[in-house]
C-alpha cells in the first residue's frame, strides 16, 4: 500500500514520512511511505486547493493509494475544521482512503508530550521537564528553542525528533491519538 501525505511545512516533509515509517512498523504492517507533496497551509483549508492537492496525492499514490493530510491547526478548532477538510477531501476523490489530520496548535505539541523521552534520547537537556497540556501552548517551536537555548530549526530538528519521541507518551494528545488511530485505518486498508 502507498500513502502519500499532503503537508504544510518544510520539516514535515522529511518529518512526516518517518512518523508514518514508525507508526507502520509499531503495527506490524508495510506500507511505501511516499515523499510528501507539499502545500502552504493557506491553500490547504480551502476547497480548491486541498482539492487539487489530493487529486495530485492520488495520481502519484496509484489506484491503491491513501491520503493523509496532516497540518497544523494553528488557532483554527481541530474539531470543526478537520472534518470539513476530510469532507472537501473526499468530495474530489471519494475512491481514496482518505485521512486529515489537524495537529492541535502545532505538529511540536506532540514532542512537547514525549519530552521525557526525547531528553533520555539526548535531544533535549536534562532539567527539560513536559508541560501538563501541550496542545495548550501556542507556540510549540517557541518552548523547544527556550528548552535548547537556541532557535529550533524546524527541517533538522522535526526529523531527528520525529525519529525518537514516545509515541505511547505522545498520545495523551488527543491529536496524536488521533493521527495513530487513523494510520491505523488506513494501513487496515479502510
Amino acid at each position: 500500500m502507498n500513502i502519500v501525505p499532503i503537508v504544510e511545512g518544510h520539516g514535515d516533509v522529511e518529518a512526516v514520512p518517518v512518523l508514518l515509517r514508525r507508526l507502520a512498523a509499531a503495527t506490524g504492517r508495510l506500507a511505501n511511505i511516499m515523499r510528501p507533496i507539499r502545500q502552504p497551509r493557506s491553500r490547504l483549508v480551502k476547497p480548491d486547493g486541498l482539492e487539487r492537492a489530493v487529486e495530485l496525492a492520488a495520481l502519484k499514490g496509484g489506484a491503491d493509494g491513501a491520503i493523509l493530510v496532516v497540518l497544523d491547526a494553528d488557532d483554527d478548532c481541530a474539531a470543526q475544521l478537520g472534518p470539513r477538510m476530510l469532507a472537501w477531501a473526499m468530495a474530489a476523490r471519494a475512491d481514496r482512503a482518505i485521512a486529515v489530520v489537524l495537529a492541535v496548535r502545532e505538529f511540536e505539541a506532540w514532542f512537547l508530550a514525549a519530552a521525557d523521552s526525547l531528553r533520555v534520547a539526548g535531544k533535549l537537556p536534562a532539567a527539560t521537564t513536559p508541560p501538563s497540556d501541550p496542545e495548550a501552548i501556542r507556540d510549540a517551536k517557541g518552548w523547544l528553542s527556550r528548552c535548547l537555548a537556541r532557535r529550533y530549526d524546524e527541517p533538522v530538528d522535526q526529523p531527528a525528533f520525529a525519529a525518537l519521541f514516545d509515541l505511547t507518551a505522545a498520545r495523551r494528545c488527543a491529536s496524536f491519538d488521533k493521527l495513530v488511530r487513523d494510520v491505523e485505518r488506513l494501513l487496515a486498508g479502510n
